[in-house]
């Protein structure tokens, strides 16, 4: 089976094989992936990181010899890599892969000096606001553009754990918190509407979320559900909520 790796700063990953075809997700610089099938503008393939399965166009990267999964996160908001002499942005969360071969392969030129993120404590509150006022984008996963589940994935990310793409798989994690008093920063919550999951967000303080609507935002949390504070409603119904690790 052929394995692939993104090259460039972002590429849309299609529900169908065509440009119109609505995205369902983003794969970023760095990420690879096994082909599942290839066709002749379009490949189905497997993301290896959480095992999302989409179409992506195949001008939009490239056929490596084997997977590697040595790489280091760019936890830098704003910086630029060079991919065969073309300089391009690495956008916040994409990975940089250290394979000497691989880098070889790509022909990759950097000189870029990452952020020891610890204490967790002080460092989760510091990578989720990196996204603050990321406009909401279906599928979307970078700070131009993310949605809620595309949100807590990409922030719980620097911290080693991976979470799955979509809101509904990411509520099976971790350990049920029974009482909202309990929450500290860094726990999930979700939120349902007709019994069915459709949102999620980050707690950031003792009554405070961060999370994609509209733009990532903070709003207030309570047993209800989110308060707005720009609109002064709420906004969505709470579900539950997860403590996804401990620190």
């Amino acid at each position: 089976m052929l394995n692939g790796i993104c090259i460039l700063p972002v590429i849309p990953m299609r529900k169908i094989k065509s440009d119109t075809s609505e995205m369902i997700n983003q794969v970023l610089f760095g990420e690879s992936f096994k082909v599942l099938k290839k066709q002749n503008k379009w490949s189905y393939v497997e993301l290896f990181h959480d095992q999302y399965q989409g179409w992506i166009d195949n001008s939009q990267y490239i056929i490596t010899k084997k997977n590697t999964q040595n790489f280091i996160i760019s936890n830098k908001k704003y910086s630029n890599i060079k991919i065969k002499s073309i300089k391009q942005p690495l956008l916040l969360g994409s990975f940089v892969p250290q394979n000497k071969q691989l880098r070889a392969q790509i022909n990759i030129e950097e000189n870029l000096h990452f952020c020891t993120i610890k204490p967790v404590d002080i460092w989760f509150k510091k990578i989720a606001n990196k996204y603050l006022n990321t406009p909401y984008l279906w599928g979307g996963r970078t700070p131009i553009g993310i949605d809620c589940s595309g949100y807590t994935q990409m922030v719980y990310r620097f911290f080693n754990i991976q979470l799955p793409r979509d809101a509904h798989q990411q509520e099976k994690k971790g350990a049920e918190l029974k009482s909202i008093q309990k929450i500290k920063v860094g726990d999930l919550a979700f939120f349902e509407k007709n019994k069915t999951i459709t949102h999620v967000g980050i707690i950031i303080g003792k009554n405070k979320i961060i999370h994609a609507s509209g733009k990532v935002r903070v709003d207030l949390i309570n047993k209800k559900g989110i308060f707005n504070l720009e609109s002064q409603s709420y906004s969505h119904k709470l579900k539950s909520l997860k403590r996804i690790f401990n620190y």
